[in-house]
């Protein structure tokens, strides 16, 4: 079992204890649980998907990156195809604080990345803060997405944000996870072709920016985000910070990036190659390669 999951998994009552170890003991655990595996854990424990979801925070809460703030916070995006993903809040050093993860969105862009197509319900351990309210009323879940808290009955999003500005007050009915490509044409190596991709199945409604960003680990793991835009703009989510989602829940190291990869339209509205370069330094990495995508 990786040291991470150590202190949350002492918390936890010992019948859960027993059904999870061998689970966090794969050693290609991914921060995802399936609906198979949620089915052992319930049998296990007797708790209910709401409780169960409650109980693993902790385990959610373990991914944090926390060296600003030392205040950690897991989530669980629970999907419709049965699959629980998990996310925690990401802080980068040397880096403003408009590039902080927050742990609702690592659970979503988790769950957008690995194709899950709509989300049932969001789990946290703190009462969602305004932005990522926000960010979630982009989902075609919708205000009826369920919030559930400890201590508190489950909510919906449209309780949490009542007369809420969304996708619809701009005019746009195709929302964030429903399904998307562009159809980008690949070129260059395997990183390039995964930034491209990324880019391909990114969210840019309102800027038409579609981009994506590949990273290659010292190992020599590719892994790729896309970009996700917001009605209210501020909650956007950059691709690099997707990536750097999908590599801290998937079992890799963001101080050990190697190279990294941005597709982007030549001469859009906004360009994500200034902030992308400024954080990969931060975390040590100054080699950040551009690829131009097609106009329109």
């Amino acid at each position: 079992m990786h040291p991470r999951f150590t202190s949350a998994f002492a918390t936890l009552d010992e019948g859960l204890q027993q059904a999870l170890f061998p689970f966090l003991e794969e050693a290609d655990f991914k921060g995802i649980f399936s609906a198979d595996m949620l089915s052992t854990l319930q049998q296990a424990s007797g708790l209910n998907e709401d409780a169960l979801a409650l109980a693993l925070l902790p385990v959610a809460a373990a991914y944090a990156v926390t060296p600003l703030s030392q205040f950690n916070v897991g989530a669980i995006a629970r999907g419709v195809s049965g699959n629980w993903y998990l996310g925690a809040n990401m802080e980068f050093s040397g880096t403003p604080l408009q590039q902080t993860v927050h742990a609702e969105q690592s659970a979503i862009t988790h769950a957008w990345l690995s194709g899950e197509r709509q989300l049932q319900a969001v789990t946290v351990n703190y009462t969602p803060c305004g932005h990522c309210r926000q960010f979630m009323n982009e989902l075609n879940s919708g205000q009826q997405l369920r919030i559930c808290l400890p201590g508190k009955a489950a909510r919906t999003l449209g309780e949490f944000l009542p007369e809420a500005f969304g996708p619809a007050d701009l005019n746009i009915h195709s929302v964030l996870m429903d399904e998307r490509d562009r159809h980008y044409p690949l070129h260059g190596d395997a990183l390039c072709q995964a930034a491209i991709t990324a880019a391909s199945h990114s969210y840019a409604p309102y800027s038409g920016a579609f981009s994506g960003v590949a990273l290659e680990t010292a190992d020599g793991s590719l892994w790729s985000g896309r970009y996700a835009e917001n009605a209210a703009y501020n909650p956007t989510l950059p691709p690099l910070q997707a990536a750097l989602i999908l590599v801290n829940m998937r079992g890799g190291d963001i101080t050990t990036l190697r190279r990294a990869v941005l597709a982007e339209p030549e001469g859009a509205a906004l360009s994500q190659y200034s902030a992308t370069a400024a954080t990969l330094s931060a975390l040590g990495c100054d080699s950040l390669s551009r690829v131009f995508l097609p106009a329109g």
